[in-house]
């Protein structure tokens, strides 16, 4: 098959963009979903704490968010075991050392 120039500059261009955005954006969209992450995980030991022993909000509002989060409460619980103290992130490893 034969590729018109127009095909093969729009792939170029493309493969360009990806290559560019790995340089220097990748990092910035990856850090900001771990944030994210981080963010949801203390709202909802905020919220929810009392599912895991840690009572902090009376339950009566943890009930009118409960439809929200029904379906993230498992994984959520799963990544609470999962993580034993809060200092346990790659950021502070010492790599190198």
């Amino acid at each position: 098959m034969i590729r018109s120039v127009g095909g093969r500059l729009a792939g170029l261009r493309k493969a360009a963009a990806k290559f560019l955005y790995g340089m220097t954006g990748y990092e910035f969209a990856r850090h900001a979903v771990e944030m994210r992450h981080e963010l949801e995980a203390v709202f909802m030991v905020v919220t929810f704490g009392d599912l895991i022993g840690v009572p902090v909000l009376p339950p009566v509002y943890s009930l009118r968010l409960l439809p929200y989060v029904v379906p993230e409460i498992a994984t959520w619980k799963r990544h609470m075991a999962r993580r034993k103290e809060f200092w346990e992130k790659e950021e502070y490893d010492l790599h190198g050392v």
